[in-house]
């Protein structure tokens, strides 16, 4: 389906179905059954080849805050809401120290109450992405108080102990649950624990390998940032690259995007495409699945029309380019109760209260319009990757794959 196509049915589903304030219902595509109509099992869920849509939750009551402060009423409201916008699953976010105060000890209050949002979620057809060693979220610090230093995360023998008591305990509790796709390594764990590629690498191969042990045939992933694609950092490129479904982050403002165009030029609306046609030079395979887990502008000088517009594009290109999944950060929009950085209010397809913004209304058409659909690969050659990668150099790769000489 082409972009004409793909606003002519939009037009008729906005003057439809949500003209009327019926919200579109989840498919079947989206929510796998067997003959009898029981959910299927794990192994329905993890065709990489077919479009997903999802969200990133941010609960609209309290934040991730509300792992300490539970209160299942807003959060149900909220998963009612994000399935009206024809999502099928949710990436989720915990908070390493409050489920792990002590190297010998998860919370059980804590592991019900990963439970309880599980099943809430299974109940209304949405499949679960469990983060696990999140200790940075939306630019806040959630460290385990039993780091040393910041270097014991990879290689001290007692966090080693902690991390896979921890897997293990979360697995257990995702056992209970045919809706969960696997587990997430962190948020972003680059950002807040950094070492050598070599040093990363081996942490990143033994901490998957345990999480399929402790929660066999699922999907395992590492949603870095940006930076080690762009640059040596952390974890090598090509051993991310090289994992079942390479997840990529995907932010021009973080990225740069803007020093080389406006928001609607290519370096903006093309950055998911390209950076899935790099992650695909970096395993040597022109199919490798993609999965976009975690996608927006972050430019708080855009309205909400214009990100609804940067989103459209955005995604069209990604899905000419063969990216198979994708989960838009974020559900809804953050309290300013709280103190954080300016740009995370805004974020959300939703507002706090519970308002579809433009966003979530173009996130909703694209999302009935592909979901569950073959993906399609792109039919060209993708380059070598840059030989020694940089930011610079990195960009000059985008750029020459885009097309698009850097404005100046």
């Amino acid at each position: 389906m082409n972009r004409r196509e793909f606003l002519a049915g939009s037009a008729a589903l906005a003057g439809g179905a949500m003209g009327r304030g019926a919200p579109t219902p989840v498919t079947d595509a989206a929510v796998p059954r067997s003959a009898t109509g029981v959910r299927a099992g794990i192994g329905a869920k993890l065709d990489l080849n077919r479009h997903r849509f999802g969200v990133n939750y941010t609960p609209s009551h309290n934040w991730w805050f509300c792992w300490n402060d539970w209160d299942a009423a807003p959060i149900a409201r909220d998963l009612d809401a994000i399935v009206a916008l024809g999502a099928d699953h949710l990436r989720i976010l915990l908070i390493w120290p409050y489920f792990q105060p002590n190297p010998a000890w998860v919370s059980p209050l804590h592991l019900e109450r990963l439970d309880a949002l599980l099943g809430m979620m299974g109940t209304r057809g949405l499949d679960a992405l469990i983060t696990v060693f999140t200790g940075q979220l939306s630019g806040w610090l959630f460290l385990p108080p039993f780091q040393r230093k910041p270097e014991d995360f990879f290689t001290d023998a007692t966090m080693g102990d902690a991390q896979a008591r921890f897997v293990r305990e979360l697995a257990h509790v995702a056992q209970g649950h045919e809706n969960v796709i696997g587990f997430d390594l962190g948020n972003e764990i680059n950002t807040c624990w950094t070492a050598p590629l070599a040093v990363g690498d081996a942490w990143m191969e033994r901490t998957l390998a345990e999480m399929e042990a402790a929660l066999p045939g699922h999907l395992n992933v590492n949603g870095v940032d940006h930076q080690p694609w762009f640059r040596k950092t952390t974890f090598s490129a090509r051993a991310l690259a090289a994992q079942r479904m390479p997840v990529m982050h995907c932010y021009p403002w973080w990225t740069g995007a803007l020093r080389y165009g406006g928001a609607m030029d290519p370096p903006s609306v093309d950055l998911l495409a390209g950076m899935a046609a790099l992650i695909r030079a970096y395993a040597g395979d022109a199919e490798k699945p993609v999965w976009a887990g975690e996608f927006n502008t972050c430019i708080e000088a855009l309205d909400e029309k214009q990100q609804a517009a940067w989103l459209e594009k955005a995604v069209l290109a990604a899905i000419a380019e063969g990216v198979s999944w994708f989960s838009y950060w974020d559900s809804h929009d953050v309290d300013r109760k709280f103190a954080f950085n300016s740009v995370e209010y805004g974020l959300g397809l939703m507002t706090n209260d519970g308002r579809v913004k433009d966003a979530g209304r173009t996130f909703q058409q694209l999302a009935a319009a592909y979901r569950g659909k073959t993906v399609t690969m792109p039919q060209r050659n993708v380059p070598a990757p840059p030989a020694e990668p940089t930011m610079e150099t990195t960009w000059a790769w985008l750029l020459e794959w885009m097309g698009w000489k850097e404005r100046g």
